[in-house]
């Protein structure tokens, strides 16, 4: 722990460095230490484990993640003006500290580590959910990522971990639990960041499994979720009639009652519709 005891206190590293949060970047910097530390402990066992982290700040989870071990941790930053700070952590961990200034949503960042790899972040508000998708639908599966450790909005973060028939429940949901054990592991309250946001934050942790609980062309899978819930109060027979002009026959063959809205249906299900919207 001598080397992060030895960094300056956060609120003086953004006073020094003129960091104030900017909207435009989705920014809202979480300064307690204390929480940092434990997101960074939320991820699991990270000693011998490369992490990426997209949009560290000032590096306050930076901190947290080297101090509970992390092999290496790539910090992706697209704010220029954070990275004298994140480079004076970069000087108390030699080594150990890969930062790129650019935009998480370019390029592979995950070519630059190795395995185990874990993705932890506060993710920026304005970014979050599409990484995610990004994140949950590589080209194979299992993923080069081990687990996924994010910070989100707290209904962001409901939506994820959603069950079928509650109102939350929809396409992040299915993808999530699909190829994924996904739990909420921390409430955050505005309070907690700087600036404070207008609503409640909480971090998810996702942890990937080797096969999809069903099977399921992914692609396929995708298209369909997306139909389905783009106009979740529809009855599926209206919301998926784009998909094969007997779709209802269709429904009815894997017992699935044409009548019945997104949210009332089972990833189970939705796999097997996967299935025989593919079949000839």
């Amino acid at each position: 722990m001598a080397a992060i005891d030895d960094l300056p206190p956060l609120r003086d590293v953004i006073q020094r460095h003129g960091l104030t949060a900017r909207k435009s970047l989705g920014q809202n910097f979480l300064l307690d230490l204390n929480l940092t530390a434990k997101i960074a402990r939320a991820a699991g066992d990270l000693t011998g484990a490369d992490v990426l982290e997209v949009g560290p700040g000032p590096g306050g989870l930076t901190r947290g993640l080297l101090a509970e071990g992390a092999r290496k941790v790539l910090a992706i930053e697209k704010d220029p003006r954070c990275l004298p700070a994140l480079q004076e952590i970069a000087e108390a961990f030699p080594g150990r500290l890969e930062i790129l200034e650019g935009d998480a949503l370019e390029g592979d960042s995950l070519a630059h580590l190795n395995s185990p790899i874990r993705i932890v972040a506060n993710l920026p508000y304005n970014v979050g959910t599409e990484l995610l998708v990004r994140w949950l639908t590589p080209d194979a599966w299992p993923p080069r990522w081990a687990s996924l450790t994010l910070m989100f909005q707290r209904e962001v973060a409901e939506r994820i971990v959603a069950a079928p028939g509650s109102k939350a429940y929809g396409r992040l949901a299915v993808l999530a639990g699909w190829r994924c054990e996904a739990r909420i592991v921390m409430d955050l309250p505005p309070e907690a960041f700087t600036p404070p946001p207008k609503v409640r934050s909480a971090v998810v942790h996702l942890t990937a499994l080797p096969e999809p609980r069903f099977e399921a062309d992914a692609e396929v899978l995708q298209g369909v979720v997306a139909r389905a819930f783009n106009q979740r109060r529809k009855m599926l027979r209206a919301s998926l009639k784009g998909l094969r002009p007997d779709i209802e026959d269709v429904l009815r063959g894997i017992g699935i009652d044409p009548t019945r809205r997104a949210e009332t249906v089972s990833i189970e299900e939705f796999a097997a519709l996967a299935r025989a919207v593919a079949a000839d």
